[in-house]
């Protein structure tokens, strides 16, 4: 429960602040954590094909 509201908490923070900032810091923020995740799910998805093989 404490997880809970702490997330939403700091979902509340990172809203409040993205209202704030220019679109344009905005756009290149998602766009560099999208890429993030990308790279991140590729890693794993090569590295569970990997674990599977052995």
């Amino acid at each position: 429960m404490l997880f809970l509201v702490a997330a939403l908490l700091l979902l509340g923070v990172v809203l409040g602040t993205v209202a704030h900032a220019p679109l344009s810091f905005t756009l290149v923020v998602a766009a560099v954590i999208g890429v993030w995740l990308a790279v991140f799910a590729a890693r794993e998805r090569h590295s569970r094909r990997r674990a599977n093989t052995n």
